[in-house]
């Protein structure tokens, strides 16, 4: 009876822990999420660039795991490098283990005061405030979860049995290293794992081993998380992997070496844990960036390219469905997502051409357009041919899915002839644009970006809290687009050169951005409409 209360008195531990993690990594989201992503999108240019990227949205989100998903796609979209990517994640490994370091570095006094300030930021009004309110409370519970783990952890300490299990994996390391990473895997987070092993006070060499079966554990999950993704993304959570394995292959054998050094190094009171995950990723960056090139070959070896399955439309809009009304329109719905996700494609590519000053990004837009549109014809002629057994919410149905595809085709239009043009110009010109000038029109693609992904979710689900938070970014792009005009014409008073020589294109590509985010806010207007929160296309207050 009292090994199964240890049991759920750990257990609930680390999953106060957990829970205090998934906490701070919401209230980050909330309150810099776009300009997390912004910090990997605008941040892999260089190496050194690439690391600090995944440092600093890692120390944010306190997940390796979720810059690692969000490097990926990122990846799969043509956004990063896949050399450069490696070169992210090397520095998202040492940000996790730097938030052990930091949360072990005896700052448990704080707590109430962490939770006093994250509750009272919590109740102002503001998504920033309350973010940060809500990551402010994850920190204190994490705090909170080191002390109840080592109250659970105590009478392992000092349990005979314990000790002998203890005393069996230190004479087996590979069996160690295969535990610690198992629970990783399932915890989702090698800083749990670190945590817990911290808190079980082992002998230094067999603390060693665990942290690196932890490291080796935390890289499965985005290989999981990336199986059904591109293969550009696949290969850079398999280069992930490959990296620790490679790592923990090669200190496996100096475990006891290391722990002496770590011991003998006059290092902060964190624990030999903590300093052991820090030392590792530290070694890991220093050596593997060098060869961040061969990784995503190596990657690129194992994975190969796939044959390319038939388009998504010829898959979905097959004739025979159209004698169910209700899987047509099911089928309807997903090739409606597929043109959005086109679309998304060309926004990624213009981004990318108007970051870089080079045009080549925009031949695939070319391309992707032509396909946009006839899409757009297939799904317009399959919902035609409807069958007259269709009832009417079904037809109503049909004409949403048809309003939301001719949306998503607008939208192609405007990428190709509007903000392809402009870009264009850019690269053949050579112009540069003032660097605020460029951080706004690069956070105006972003966002976007993420608007159009909440479109799709939308779309999709047809939540009404999703709906309306897709209006109020439409209200917010518009903001920020008649704010950038406006910083834009104080530019040009003050004589700026920069300014001078792009101010038809910084105004044509924000009036474009601010268009594209007015067809894709569209889906949410009939969902608003019918619960009656909308008030001549405008959000009503409250």
């Amino acid at each position: 009876m009292q090994s199964l209360s240890v049991i759920f008195h750990l257990a609930g531990a680390v999953a106060l822990l957990l829970f205090g993690l998934g906490l701070v990594r919401d209230g980050m989201v909330r309150a810099f999420g776009v300009k997390l992503k912004m910090v990997l999108g605008r941040g892999t240019r260089n190496g050194l660039r690439a690391f600090a990227s995944g440092l600093v949205a890692t120390l944010g989100l306190q997940s390796s795991t979720a810059t690692a998903l969000m490097t990926a796609s990122f990846v799969d979209r043509g956004m990063i490098r896949p050399r450069m990517a490696q070169v992210v994640l090397l520095g998202a490994n040492l940000g996790t283990a730097l938030t052990a370091w930091i949360v072990a570095s005896g700052i448990e006094a704080l707590v109430p005061v962490l939770l006093l300030a994250g509750y009272g930021m919590r109740r102002r009004d503001g998504r920033g405030w309350s973010g940060g309110g809500l990551a402010l409370i994850g920190i204190a519970l994490m705090l909170m979860s080191l002390g109840l783990l080592g109250q659970a952890t105590q009478p392992l300490r000092d349990s005979a049995a314990m000790a002998a299990f203890l005393a069996m994996l230190g004479d087996a390391w590979p069996v160690a290293l295969a535990i610690a990473a198992g629970l990783a895997v399932i915890c989702s987070s090698s800083l749990a794992v670190v945590m817990l092993v911290l808190s079980l006070g082992v002998e230094p060499a067999l603390t060693v081993v665990l942290v690196l079966g932890a490291n080796l554990g935390g890289a499965v999950p985005p290989v999981l998380a990336t199986a059904g993704q591109g293969m550009p993304a696949r290969r850079v959570a398999l280069g992930n992997l490959i990296v620790r394995g490679l790592g923990c292959l090669v200190a496996l054998p100096l475990a006891g070496q290391a722990a002496q050094l770590l011991t003998a190094v006059p290092l902060p009171e964190t624990g030999l844990a903590v300093e052991a995950h820090l030392a590792f990723n530290l070694a890991l960056a220093a050596t593997i960036w060098p060869f961040a090139g061969l990784i995503t070959r190596l990657s690129a070896l194992i994975l190969p390219p796939q044959e390319a399955p038939p388009p998504i439309e010829a898959q979905l809009l097959d004739g025979q469905a159209l004698d169910t009304p209700a899987v047509a329109l099911a089928r309807a719905g997903r090739a409606a997502l597929a043109v959005g996700d086109v679309v998304e494609r060309m926004l990624h590519q213009g981004r990318t051409a108007f970051a870089r000053g080079d045009d080549a990004p925009l031949a695939e837009v070319a391309v992707l357009e032509e396909r946009v549109d006839r899409m757009q014809q297939e799904v317009k002629s399959f919902l035609s041919r409807l069958g007259r057994e269709a009832g009417e919410d079904q037809r109503r149905q049909a004409i949403t899915i048809l309003d939301y595809v001719i949306n998503l085709e607008h939208v192609g239009d405007i990428i190709d002839k509007g903000l392809a043009p402009e870009i264009r110009k850019k690269a053949a010109l050579s112009l540069r644009f003032s660097d605020e000038g460029y951080r706004e029109l690069d956070r105006l693609f972003l966002m976007t970006i993420e608007n159009l992904r909440l479109a799709q979710t939308v779309f999709m689900t047809r939540d009404r809290d999703l709906a309306r938070q897709l209006m109020e970014e439409k209200v917010e792009i518009r903001r920020l687009e008649r704010l950038s005009a406006q910083r834009h014409l104080t530019r040009l008073r003050e004589g700026r050169a920069e300014s001078q020589q792009t101010s038809s294109l910084h105004l044509d590509i924000l009036r474009d951005l601010k268009r594209v985010n007015a067809h894709i806010a569209s889906v949410a207007h009939p969902i608003l409409d019918e619960a009656d929160l909308l008030n001549e296309s405008r959000l009503k207050s409250g």
